[in-house]
């Protein structure tokens, strides 16, 4: 019997192949249905395209546009580089911490069905424990800030809520008002802060439970009952909630974390590079074993369950996945920060990128000048003409 063959794919083919079969599976909400129809069209005739035409040779290229959603392995590169670079802009002369808060997998389902709701207690009790604990004069006592990044899956895709922060090695006296650097080892012990994170999270959860801000659909309907979502409470407090330690224990530099913190900034799920292809409706991808020392291993899943997986991770309309509290607060960067950055001897820095155009941005990057025409190297390439989305659809292949 002949061997099958792996064939090349990309997440968008993988819609386009086998979105329908996913459709009549599974209901999808419209965020879902508006993701897959973005990504499986991205880069393809049916968005439109965009002519370009030397203005000394007269070569055309076409280009067919981008879905620009947010949650497309294509699009989000360039935001992704401009993100971290405008970050590095703000960094204090300071080591770092790179804290990990990761909630329990019971709460998995809940989180399923209320992303939003369950992401922004994530996002506030984590925020607020290392708020309160660094003003506790017991630890330090000064006012700092921290960067937010939700990630919510793991490397097999499936979910796996965990929120990564930045947070700099000390803060700002609230008497003085210069700022006070913390010991060598961090300043708040992990245990502490996971005890903390716990009792806040928790507590949160009561509260939207109280407050019926919480939907209880499909295999989670029992907790509706106020028994059984106490019970679920119960079994979670008894645990001993993660804040990663492996990293929280030592001091690094912002630019390592920023890099680490770009991995996940915009993106989601998979990247396309790790996809090897598609072999008897199943899709073949790489991923890292953490639970076997990180080893590389080949991973293959039925292609709807894969689309699957990958829906797990489409976030709610507008809902915010970088965040930023205390000194690094939006409303603190252009006073608070620069004060601190001038006490410390730092000059105001500007974002490389900030400002620029796209093929600017690339040339810096690359080397090389997206708009010098390919053929004759000499001129430049000059967009012509535009066709929309509408106009390629109605128009007759």
């Amino acid at each position: 019997m002949e061997k099958s063959k792996v064939v090349p794919a990309e997440v968008g083919d993988i819609f386009s192949m086998y979105g329908e079969q996913f459709h009549k599976q599974y209901k999808m909400p419209a965020q879902h249905l508006r993701a897959m129809n973005a990504i499986r069209r991205c880069r393809t005739r049916a968005m439109g395209s965009h002519s370009d035409k030397c203005d000394t040779c007269g070569h055309i290229n076409i280009h067919h546009n981008s879905c620009r959603n947010r949650h497309c392995p294509k699009c989000q590169g360039l935001n992704q580089i401009k993100w971290a670079d405008k970050l590095a802009a703000t960094l204090l002369p300071v080591k770092y911490f790179h804290i990990i808060f990761t909630i329990p997998e019971e709460l998995n389902r809940l989180t399923l069905v209320n992303q939003e709701c369950m992401y922004n207690i994530l996002f506030k009790a984590a925020s607020d424990t290392i708020l309160m604990l660094a003003k506790d004069k017991k630890y330090i006592g000064v006012d700092t800030g921290l960067v937010a990044v939700l990630h919510t899956w793991g490397q097999n895709l499936m979910d796996h809520p965990h929120l990564h922060t930045m947070v700099p090695a000390g803060g700002l006296d609230p008497l003085s008002q210069y700022w006070k650097h913390s010991p060598k080892n961090f300043f708040i012990p992990v245990k502490v802060l996971s005890e903390v994170f716990r009792g806040k999270f928790l507590a949160m959860l009561k509260k939207a439970y109280k407050n019926k801000q919480l939907k209880f659909a499909g295999e989670i309907a029992p907790l509706q009952q106020a028994r059984n979502f106490r019970k679920l409470l119960d079994i979670v407090y008894q645990k001993e909630w993660n804040v990663n330690s492996r990293r929280s224990s030592s001091k690094m530099s912002g630019v390592q974390i920023i890099k680490y913190l770009a991995r996940y900034s915009h993106r989601v799920a998979i990247s396309n590079d790790r996809i090897l292809g598609i072999e008897d409706d199943q899709v073949v991808f790489k991923w890292k074993d953490n639970k076997d020392k990180g080893k590389q291993k080949v991973m293959k899943l039925d292609a709807v369950e894969f689309i699957r997986r990958y829906m797990l991770h489409i976030l709610p309309d507008g809902f915010c996945k970088i965040r930023y509290f205390g000194i690094f607060a939006l409303r603190n960067r252009k006073t608070l920060l620069i004060k601190i950055k001038k006490d410390l001897g730092r000059k105001a820095v500007k974002a490389k990128y900030t400002g620029l155009p796209w093929n600017e941005v690339l040339l810096l990057l690359t080397g090389i000048d997206p708009l010098q025409c390919p053929k004759c190297k000499a001129g430049r390439m000059i967009q012509f003409e535009v066709t929309t989305a509408l106009q390629a659809r109605m128009t007759p292949t």
